[in-house]
């Protein structure tokens, strides 16, 4: 299946729906391995840390794709911006659930440990990372989706708004008040996660 990836490396998410609608296996192959670990490490986030939940929602949003990839009709949406869009209603329905019945969410098992790092950078970087992930959880679900929208995986306001179906404006409102939400949210415990002092 390399061969199939590395056959498909320049071709485009569209073009790779198509082909997988038309009968080509290897482009759905090709597809799910590009855009699989992307929506995963999106509703992971979103689902504050939660890796079975993510998993589940990372499953079901490329279900849905194969479900409607006969019927993809070129240039009204990105693959990408469908992912993304169904991944985040998926993960805010699951928060709504979550919440009605009033359930904590499950702690992740740890990452696999960098030996290029010492013990000690690893605990802290480990706190950095919870206590991120810990804020983002207080955060409001659209402002948490646009932070990690925007700040984690890198995408354009545009693309944001697109996911999001709502204006740039209202994106950058968003992540403006998830920023400073979150310094609020963290102030006072630089010391603690290893920051110096300015």
């Amino acid at each position: 299946m390399n061969m199939a990836l590395d056959a498909f490396g320049e071709t485009s998410d569209e073009v790779l729906i198509v082909l997988y609608a038309n009968g080509d296996r290897s482009a759905a192959y090709a597809l799910t391995h590009r855009i699989t670990p992307r929506v995963l490490a999106y509703a992971y986030r979103l689902l504050s840390g939660d890796r079975a939940e993510a998993e589940d929602v990372a499953q079901e949003t490329m279900l849905r794709l194969w479900r409607v990839a006969p019927h993809w009709r070129q240039g009204e949406a990105k693959v990408t911006t469908w992912a993304y869009r169904v991944a985040t209603n998926l993960c805010t329905d699951r928060l709504r659930a979550h919440r009605r019945r009033g359930r904590a969410s499950l702690d992740d098992a740890p990452d696999v440990a960098d030996p290029a790092i010492s013990a000690v950078e690893r605990l802290v970087e480990a706190d950095r990372i919870d206590a991120l992930q810990a804020a983002l959880a207080r955060l409001p679900d659209r402002q948490r989706q646009a932070m990690v929208l925007r700040h984690m995986d890198g995408l354009s306001n545009t693309d944001i708004a697109d996911i999001m179906d709502i204006g740039i404006e209202a994106v950058e409102s968003l992540t403006a008040r998830a920023k400073r939400a979150l310094v609020a949210i963290l102030a006072g415990r630089r010391e603690e996660l290893g920051y110096e002092e300015d």
